[in-house]
């Protein structure tokens, strides 16, 4: 598991003290002087403002005239984004007060990632230090690490209260692809192209050509592995116009392969090379999709059957 702890930023201690301010004058209740009257007080502020109010609210017109200025600024203000922008200051401040609250993020652990770089990963989180854990968008975060070539899946999870945990699968490469333009491709075993960057790293790897090879090679490849002699000899797989294959053997030796019972020619072949030396021969090509004969393409360039019965 790899982790990134970030520094906490140290918050303040320091509070805001309260001042209060002596009462001035005598704090005793004024006495009224025998023989005097109160006179009625004016209305106050307060009393003035609910007055107009009531008048305001008296003249319909008045109040259509006021619903459409509000209208007609609202409508400016969402045009103009100041909306927007005034949303998004207000949520970057509850981010940052829930993260000097301890809640923010400072720590983010990794498993599972093998051949993409840690950093890779964290560039593509997209995360800040002290980002509040609350804020952060999971389903869009996992949605960029799946963007990454070698990622099969990813879990963004979080862990109370300041961690993110990614767990990653990568995806398994099986073979190099040269694909129609040109290109080659290190494929997965269901013929999903993974990258062509850094091919040069799986040059071990079965080699594949022609359209539509990597989605149904598997069989052929696995099948060609247990045949000894077969498997050290092939150079790469052809698919030939999505119905059946070729074998290019590291010879140059061209194998014919039927579209239907390859399996089994794969053990005619075993045995062309095992007990009759037929690599060691002026053959070019070698043709099994017959039943009943074997076809030989000379390097003279002529052509030659052998009854499968009889002793080539």
């Amino acid at each position: 598991m790899r982790s990134l702890k970030i520094e906490r930023k140290a918050r303040g201690q320091s509070r805001a003290k309260t001042l209060r301010h002596p009462l001035r004058g005598n704090p005793g209740k004024a006495s009224v002087q025998p023989g005097s009257a109160r006179r009625a007080r004016p209305p106050g502020i307060f009393g003035r403002f609910l007055g107009r109010i009531g008048a305001f609210f008296a003249r319909p017109i008045a109040i259509l005239a006021a619903g459409l200025s509000v209208l007609a600024l609202i409508g400016v203000l969402l045009v103009s984004g100041m909306v927007g922008r005034a949303a998004h200051g207000v949520g970057n401040g509850v981010s940052g007060v829930i993260g000097d609250a301890g809640f923010g993020v400072y720590e983010i652990q990794i498993t599972g990632n093998r051949r993409v770089p840690t950093g890779t990963l964290f560039a593509a989180l997209g995360l800040k230090a002290g980002q509040s854990i609350f804020f952060i968008d999971l389903p869009a975060a996992r949605s960029r690490l799946m963007a990454l070539d070698w990622i099969a899946s990813a879990d963004v999870v979080r862990r109370y209260p300041d961690a993110i945990h990614v767990t990653v699968v990568e995806k398994r490469p099986f073979a190099l692809w040269r694909t129609p333009d040109g290109k080659v491709a290190v494929v997965e075993r269901a013929g999903g192209v993974i990258t062509t960057q850094g091919v040069e790293k799986f040059s071990k790897l079965p080699k594949l050509v022609g359209t539509g090879a990597p989605e149904k090679a598997a069989e052929l490849v696995e099948a060609a592995l247990n045949h000894r002699a077969v498997s050290a000899r092939v150079a790469a797989y052809e698919r030939v116009s999505r119905r059946r294959w070729n074998l290019i053997l590291n010879n140059g030796v061209v194998v014919k392969l039927p579209e239907i019972g390859w399996q089994k020619e794969l053990d005619a072949l075993e045995h062309l090379i095992v007990d009759n030396g037929i690599l060691e021969r002026d053959v070019t090509e070698i043709d099994l999709r017959s039943n009943t004969q074997y076809f030989f393409m000379l390097k003279g360039g002529e052509k030659k059957d052998v009854q499968r019965d009889k002793e080539i």
